[in-house]
């Protein structure tokens, strides 16, 4: 099966087609054709296996484009709420079709400007529900989607969600997608939805199992020597390493290019002749490393990716599947590398939950390590090698002056370079430091090895924004949308952008 058979708009399979997407995954299979009748559904699935072009390409095929906003999607965390926008503005740019984020950390003003020329909204419960109290807009959309429903009442927004359906419109399309079905959702769906369908993908559909996946601890500071040292260990021929930002997209690019090696990044913020030529140069093997946002990289295309690294971790498992599946493609074997740090093993236990596989913990290799693995592979190479007339010619010729023993201890001196390992012996931490991490976490609920209800709900990395640089204690400690905090707080966040990417 491919997009083809759903009979898109003519505007939106060509965004389709643009964005690499041939066939439709499961949930989209099931989904789309769904949906398009007009009906309400129920769909149970994991992160990971498309659901957001799931709802979001037969919305916006029934999208009227009439000045109002027609669609409301509702997102547990803010970041998920950027990553859907981006992915909805994506599919609908030649629908003319604009997105209004709505989250944490903004003035109303921003927001409600953006809204005021939006077909789509993408929110998260609290400022939206704060939108509708207040009577700052007055919408009927036609289309109401709840995404991750479960993680939404994990964090508390149960009864915002009730609330935000007394705002709504009685003759609608509701649409709800959640990875577990507790009672509580059950009940929800009950109450919002009428007479649905009900479509459910199992954990199996969603990774590729000829992908191997580990991960290494280090502290923040140790990231790049770490990344160095395992690109010297793993020698990867063509990798791709992911980041959440266009700034760290740059810095990480420049930065390797300074350690030799043949690299170039990946952004929205580039000029699409730039991007044509570094993806064109990757596909070629002209780079070896391409470092790449996870919007920029959708929908990229190459099959002998032998290793995607993830330089931080994404926010959401959606995520980490898209960037892991650029590897092991066409039947091949590939290797997905994670860096993190001890606070986000909340966030690495997440992903490992929602994509029902465990990742392997291992420890960055020393520089013993790391040289007897690059001098076997040099002894390798030299058995290996075909001995070429040209060459017979120079040894030859060096015997008029050097006996073979010196000549062979020259020639080993010069290509022996190659195995010189730079930086800190150790990197990180060791494989038990690693386990009782683990240990940890699982005993107390989060990876410093704090009581969850001391601490507070596991935010993941503090790594900074998606879209660039750190967020500073105020954004962090205010956003409830985020941390699922205090109520009270809501007041003090919010934002809605349209999407450019």
């Amino acid at each position: 099966m491919t997009f083809n058979e759903f009979n898109f708009k003519t505007q939106l399979q060509k965004a389709i087609d643009d964005a690499g997407f041939k066939e439709p995954s499961p949930i989209q299979a099931d989904a789309i054709p769904i949906i398009l009748e007009g009906k309400d559904i129920v769909g149970q699935a994991h992160t990971g296996t498309g659901k957001t072009a799931a709802f979001g390409l037969p919305i916006l095929n029934k999208l009227e484009c009439n000045g109002d906003v027609e669609a409301v999607v509702i997102v547990p965390t803010r970041e998920l709420a950027m990553q859907v926008s981006d992915e909805i503005f994506r599919f609908g740019k030649f629908l003319k079709i604009n997105t209004a984020t709505v989250y944490g950390g903004q003035s109303y003003s921003r927001q409600l400007k953006h809204i005021d020329n939006a077909s789509v909204i993408v929110a998260t419960p609290g400022r939206f529900l704060d939108l509708l109290r207040d009577g700052k807009i007055n919408i009927a959309p036609k289309y109401v989607i709840l995404d991750e429903a479960d993680e939404m009442l994990d964090m508390g927004f149960l009864d915002d969600i009730k609330e935000i359906f007394t705002f709504m419109p009685n003759e609608r399309q509701t649409l709800l997608f959640s990875a577990t079905m507790p009672p509580a959702i059950k009940k929800l769906a009950q109450t919002i939805l009428v007479e649905p369908e009900f479509i459910t993908i199992t954990k199996s559909d969603v990774t590729n199992s000829k992908i191997t996946q580990t991960f290494y601890v280090v502290e923040e500071k140790e990231r790049d020597d770490a990344l160095i040292r395992l690109y010297d260990f793993k020698n990867p021929e063509k990798s791709i390493i992911f980041c959440r930002t266009k700034k760290e997209v740059d810095r990480l690019s420049t930065f390797l290019v300074s350690q030799g090696f043949m690299a170039k990044g990946l952004h929205g913020d580039m000029e699409q002749r730039q991007r044509e030529e570094a993806i064109r140069a990757f596909k070629t093997s002209k780079l070896e490393i391409l470092i790449a946002t996870d919007v920029a990289a959708r929908g990229l295309d190459v099959n002998d990716v032998t290793h995607v690294f993830n330089y931080h971790l994404p926010f959401d498992s959606e995520s980490y599947v898209h960037r892991i599946g650029r590897t092991g493609r066409a039947g091949k074997e590939g290797m997905a590398v994670s860096i993190v740090t001890p606070h986000e093993f909340r966030m690495l236990q997440k992903i490992e939950k929602n994509i029902g596989t465990k990742l392997e913990g291992r420890s960055v290799p020393n520089i013993s390590s790391v040289k007897e693995k690059k001098v076997t592979d040099l002894m390798n190479k030299i058995k290996e090698q075909d001995i070429q007339d040209y060459a017979l010619a120079l040894v030859e010729e060096l015997k008029e002056e050097y006996d073979i023993s010196t000549i062979a201890y020259k020639l080993a001196s010069m290509i022996s370079s190659s195995t010189y390992v730079k930086g800190n012996n150790k990197i990180g931490k060791s494989e038990q430091d690693i386990q009782r991490l683990i240990e940890n976490a699982n005993k107390y609920g989060d990876s410093n090895g704090r009581d969850r209800n001391r601490g507070g709900r596991g935010r993941g990395s503090r790594g900074g924004s998606r879209y660039g640089g750190s967020r500073n204690r105020n954004d962090r400690s205010s956003d409830r949308e985020r941390s699922g905090g205090d109520s009270r707080r809501r007041n003090r966040s919010g934002d809605s952008r349209r999407r450019r990417d």
